[in-house]
């Protein structure tokens, strides 16, 4: 899962992201609405969370453009005006959902999975032979086998599985459960698909194609 956090207070966003990023759910930022839409517009994001008071151009004209765009990104609007008015006005605009100011991190963070999981290609129970990934509950078993995986080795495994067969190259990895910040030129896919296979078993599930990437057999 990848987030773009857009958010005013730097000190704010950046701990948004870092927190999001120990969850396992790579996260990039933006402080303004100008750089939310420019990076919302290049990049492929499962949640975009829109502080309302941005800067530069407003979070309401920022929400209104992306639902308006071909970006799939749920929208998830944050905001210090809690009145029903406002929430109804946020959620009108375009946005999927709507949480107030000052907030607790675990409920942004379950409202982001949340978000996530009503893409239309993410459905909460994914089935492939004898593998059973439950993403609402972060839960994975092979043959009734209950196999326990990192956030980054569980990201890995529903791009695979959302592929649907189809190759996903390491860039994809890197940008999908990454985030920008992440070296193109590390091994860290590498080696992190070996640990997954090695939890997942035999016989082995993901098929490396050289040169290409990685899919589910």
């Amino acid at each position: 899962m990848r987030v773009l956090v857009a958010e005013d207070q730097a000190e704010l966003a950046d701990d948004i992201a870092d927190g999001l990023r120990d969850q396992g759910i790579g996260a990039d930022v933006a402080y303004d609405g100008s750089a939310a839409i420019e990076k919302a517009l290049l990049n492929s994001y499962d949640v975009v969370i829109l502080d309302r008071d941005l800067p530069r151009v407003h979070g309401d004209a920022v929400c209104t453009l992306l639902a308006g765009s071909p970006s799939s990104a749920r929208i998830l609007m944050l905001t210090a005006a809690g009145a029903v008015s406002d929430r109804v006005e946020g959620l009108n605009l375009g946005a999927d959902d709507y949480l107030g100011k000052p907030f607790a991190f675990e409920e942004l963070v379950a409202r982001v999975r949340a978000l996530a999981r009503r893409s239309p290609a993410a459905a909460p129970v994914i089935v492939r032979g004898d593998l059973v990934v439950d993403r609402a509950r972060r839960r994975v078993s092979r043959a009734g086998r209950p196999i326990s995986l990192t956030r980054k080795e569980l990201g890995i495994l529903e791009e695979l599985l959302v592929a649907d067969g189809a190759v996903v190259s390491t860039e994809d990895l890197l940008e999908r459960v990454w985030d920008e910040n992440a070296d193109p030129f590390t091994r860290t896919v590498t080696v992190t698909i070996a640990r997954l296979r090695r939890k997942l078993g035999e016989p082995d599930l993901i098929e490396t194609l050289i040169g290409s990437g990685y899919r589910l057999t």
